[in-house]
């Protein structure tokens, strides 16, 4: 049992002398701005760090020792750091939100592990080493099969039944499976120090692991990098911020300094002094965590399982299972959209170049697996791309567009670059090369003349896709694709600083516009999963309307989503601004049928420009089709028909033909119109086809053709009744006879006939099939004639504009009206209802009326046929050419078309023998009454007798008129439905 008095001295509040001493001893404050000795509760992590500091100072120690370093450190200087509000540097930059999260995401971890006595496996473990230089794998090993503190508890679990899982499926085990056996994963001991976060390439990684040194003050700092270069620009960024001091060369074998020592090296150093490397770096930096996945880097990585290890990528997201293998803790998260929504990096817009004929193959080169991910075999495609026309155009190319802007060209291997360059040189452009060959000194020149500005392009393979910062670069030219979303992602980095004058950065695609993400080819629509495509416009990041745009930004889009879903989204959000020819072919047709439904008045010509490169007309036949069929507005679905007969594609004449067949009865008048004019117009297909057209449009129509020829001839009306009302042979021969009664026509009621019929047996139907097809051997001729029977509208049906007179009437003719009603009642005995509404004599009468005065009082037509035998009409040689009779009224009121009046003197000759008749019937009666009365009553009954007879002729004019409409006589001939036999002439009547 533990001795209390112990358990309660231990668990006491420290002294703050205690406290004072042992901050004193580590160089860290226990207790932070406004707190008390009671924040030290015991448990907590702070504690721990004070009484192990304790009892090394109780020890005799001068200074904390290589464990408490590495336990306890970088802890009290991440909490003193990030206590001040916002985290500094010692040269004044100020830590970013995203750069706070990465460190105090490790100081969350690293609390928790001590607090649960997660830390006290490595102290144990760098125990067992003290001494020691170099730890060698039997030492792991040796620990590894260290006995476990439960040992003498396994006997007792060996007892209990073990629970096995049921399996879902049936192996059928071969003798070679038998033989195989799974080794269990190896143990990592230091898997728990481990970390790593991810931030955008431009987002301040190196200022993150600056506040890292910051927060050690006596551990060293150890910062692994992959190239020589930026070992040198990490001691320059380390010195800038005020470190310099702190920089020292590497420390090898039992070498220690609590002074927090930082030293900078590449992975290659590490791996070949892994196992000198003095224990005093209690923080190893791990910058471009991704590269250190290979199998010696990462193998020695988990041999020195002491120290905190803390990875920094920019491309985590994309290998994220490779770096959790060997950093299983990520503590924060900045990607690039995140960086370039915020601000925190330039913005990024794209731009896509089709590439040429002789580099579309491409996709035959094979690909190479890395050790992280695959690329594509660097030798085949420098034999691909490395050709002199095409290195000339991609020169030419950058001057024509960007002339002389700072940019970074990364192409296919070492000899490619150098005639790339010479390419570039040779149209004026400042180009260098730069490779793993180049010399040292010869490299900084050269990247510093591209600082400098003497430098406008570097050409490289892969020199500068990781870990080298310029903010100038600001386009980046993929020459050579990579099928590797790390490498192109760190390409893409290189222009993501901002700096002044630099509105966004440039990513140049070697690609098809329609490229999709499916492709094995990387885009930064394809990394970034954007679902549009828009030239030269920003793809991440907020639009900053200022000057410095390098690039024209176009106004078509294309999708480029894998997902079909996505991509119908983008054409029916999209469909206007959609470049229609970079369209797969079933997705042009879909855009053509969504525009041919969606069109309207204002953006036809747009919709009509679209489709300019359809070269086959397939795509402008589908648009046209979609449009007859499902567009709302008439006028465009009328204009569609027209301009699918000047297509003349006979299979879409007839697929609209049909669609036509479906509308309404207008509306199928009007579309029927607009093709039998097509007709006429044009010729469209063959013969046959276009006398099936005509007499099919003819069917859509037969009540037009069906009122034509009742109204020129009336036994038209016993000749279909007869049709209909048969079956069997009598309909055969009833059609028979109709046809044989066609032929004696004209033209023009011939065809009426045969468009009006209907049959319904097989006999009748090839009966008039036959005589349509010998009527239409000219089917300009039969579409011409069906095309007369249709009313015609326009200029005769817009209305005058009528003046007023001083009352207010228009023109004087309501004053007329209410003296003529006037008349009327008087002759009715004042009786308002007995009265008749007078007509008005519109413009239409008037011109029929005149049209008659130069016919000698007749129509023309009525005049003609009047010389005809009873019956039969004027045959089409020997007539005159017909009026229309359909000129200004519509088929439905036949008789106002032909309203016939009567001669002048005739109708004088009438009103005047109206008028005497009343005069003398009044006389008489006036006679019988006595002289006194008779006389008063004379000239009352004298003035109601004017009355009537002003009235009188005007209503018997009107009844004449009325009986005119009714029985037929204007066209020339009376028609009785109803009855059979000849026509009777106008001056036959019974008046």
């Amino acid at each position: 049992m533990a001795n209390t008095t112990d358990v309660a001295a231990h668990a006491a509040v420290p002294s703050s002398a205690d406290i004072e001493r042992a901050s004193t001893f580590a160089r860290e404050p226990f207790l932070l701005d406004s707190e008390g000795p009671e924040a030290l509760a015991p448990g907590t992590a702070r504690r721990q760090a004070l009484d192990a500091a304790l009892a090394e100072i109780a020890g005799g120690a001068e200074e904390p020792s290589v464990e408490w370093r590495r336990n306890y450190s970088l802890l009290l200087g991440l909490e003193r750091f990030l206590a001040d509000e916002p985290p500094t540097l010692r040269d004044g930059a100020e830590l970013s939100p995203h750069q706070v999260d990465a460190l105090s995401g490790t100081l969350a971890e690293l609390m928790a592990q001590a607090q649960v006595g997660s830390a006290e496996a490595g102290v144990e473990l760098d125990s067992a080493e003290v001494g020691l230089d170099e730890p060698d794998t039997a030492e792991v090993e040796i620990l590894d099969d260290a006995p476990d503190e439960d040992e003498d508890e396994v006997p007792q679990e060996a007892d209990e039944p073990e629970y096995e899982e049921p399996q879902d499926w049936t192996e059928t085990s071969t003798d070679d499976d038998e033989d195989e056996v799974v080794e269990e994963a190896p143990d990592d001991p230091g898997a728990a120090r481990r970390f790593w976060f991810e931030h955008a390439t431009g987002a301040g990684k190196t200022v993150a692991a600056v506040g890292f040194i910051e927060a050690t003050r006596t551990g060293g700092v150890l910062i692994l990098t992959h190239r020589r270069n930026l070992v040198d620009q990490f001691i320059g960024e380390i010195s800038d911020r005020g470190y310099k001091e702190r920089l020292r060369p590497p420390l090898l074998g039992s070498r220690d300094d609590a002074e927090g020592p930082v030293t900078v090296e590449t992975y290659q150093w590490f791996v070949r002094n892994h196992k000198k490397v003095s224990d005093a770096y209690s923080v190893v930096i791990c910058d471009e965590a991704h590269t250190a996945l290979g199998e010696k880097t990462s193998a020695c990585i988990r041999a020195w399982p002491g120290p905190v290890f803390i990875g920094m990528t920019a491309t985590g997201a994309l290998i994220a299972r490779h770096v959790a293998d060997l950093f299983p803790t990520q503590t924060s998260r900045f990607d690039l959209a995140q960086a370039a929504r915020r601000g925190v990096i330039s913005p990024l817009r794209c731009l896509r170049i089709p590439p040429g004929p002789g580099v579309r193959t491409i996709a035959k080169v094979p690909l190479r697996k890395g050790e992280v991910d695959q690329d594509f075999d660097q030798e085949e495609l420098a034999a691909l791309l490395d050709q002199g026309p095409f290195n000339f155009a991609i020169a030419d190319l950058y001057k024509s567009r960007f002339r002389k802007t700072p940019g970074v060209l990364y192409t296919a291997g070492v000899q490619h670059a150098h005639n790339v360059a010479e390419a570039f040189r040779a149209v004026g452009i400042n180009a260098q090369a730069v490779s793993g060959q180049t010399p040292k000194r010869e490299l900084a020149e050269i990247l510093a003349g591209f600082e400098r500005g003497d430098v406008d392009v570097l050409c490289n393979a892969q020199l500068l896709a990781e870990g080298w910062n310029s903010p100038r670069a600001t386009i980046c030219m993929h020459l050579a694709p990579t099928a590797s979303r790390r490498i192109y992602q760190q390409r893409v980095g290189r222009v993501t600083r901002r700096a002044p004058g630099k509105e966004a950065g440039l990513v140049i695609d070697f690609v098809h516009p329609a490229t999709t993400h499916d492709e094995t080819i990387v885009t930064l629509h394809s990394l970034l999963d954007r679902d549009v495509y828009r030239g030269g416009a920003i793809v991440v990041g907020p639009v900053r309307r200022g000057r410095g745009r390098k690039v024209r930004v176009e106004r078509r889009i294309v999708p480029v989503s894998d997902v079909e879903e996505k991509r119908m989204e983008v054409l029916e959000r999209e469909i206007w601004r959609i470049a229609v020819e970079n369209l797969d072919y079933p997705e042009q047709h879909a855009w053509a049928a969504l525009a041919g439904a969606r069109v309207n008045t204002q953006g036809w010509r747009r919709a009509r420009a679209m489709l300019q490169n359809d070269r086959t007309k397939e795509l402008r036949r589908r648009f046209l089709l979609t449009c007859v069929q499902r567009n709302r507005n008439a006028q465009l679905r009328l204009k569609a028909l027209g301009e699918i007969a000047d297509l003349g594609d006979p299979d879409a004449f007839d697929d609209a033909i049909d669609i036509v067949g479906t509308w309404s009865r207008e509306d199928k008048r009007a579309g029927t119109k607009t093709m039998l004019q097509a007709l006429i117009d044009k010729r469209i297909g063959r013969r046959d086809q276009a006398q099936a057209w005509v007499w099919r449009l003819a069917g859509y129509t037969r009540e037009l053709h069906e009122e034509y020829a009742v109204q020129r001839w009336p036994e038209t009306k016993r000749l279909l009744g007869l049709l209909v009302n048969s079956s069997g042979r009598a309909h055969g021969r009833n059609a028979r006879r109709l046809v044989h009664a066609a032929r004696k026509q004209d033209r023009r009621l011939a065809v009426s006939l045969l468009a009006a019929a209907v049959s319904h047996t097989p006999e009748g139907e090839e009966v008039l099939r036959g005589a349509r097809m010998r009527m239409a051997r000219k089917p300009s001729g039969v579409a011409r004639e069906l095309l007369r029977n249709f009313p015609k509208g326009g200029k005769r049906r817009r209305k005058r504009k009528r003046g007023k007179d001083g009352n207010g009437n228009e023109n004087g003719k309501a004053s007329e009206e209410a003296v003529e009603v006037a008349l009327i009642e008087s002759e009715n005995g004042g009786d308002p209802e007995a009265t008749e509404k007078p007509r008005r004599r519109g413009r239409r009468r008037k011109d029929k009326e005149a049209e008659a005065s130069e016919n000698g009082g007749e129509p023309q037509e009525a005049a003609s046929e009047e010389a005809a035998p009873k019956g039969v009409p004027v045959a089409e040689a020997d007539a005159e050419p017909e009026p229309e009779i359909t000129e200004d009224e519509p088929p439905k009121k036949p008789a106002k078309a032909k309203v016939a009046k009567p001669k002048k003197a005739k109708a004088r000759t009438a009103r005047s023998k109206a008028a005497d008749k009343p005069k003398a019937a009044k006389k008489g009666k006036a006679a019988k009454e006595p002289k006194a009365a008779k006389e008063k009553a004379a000239k009352a009954k004298a003035k109601t007798a004017r009355s009537k007879a002003a009235a009188k002729p005007k209503r018997k004019t009107k009844a004449k008129a009325k009986a005119a409409k009714a029985d037929g006589s204007e066209a020339g001939q009376m028609n009785i439905p109803g009855t059979e036999g000849d026509p009777v002439a106008v001056g036959e009547s019974d008046e």
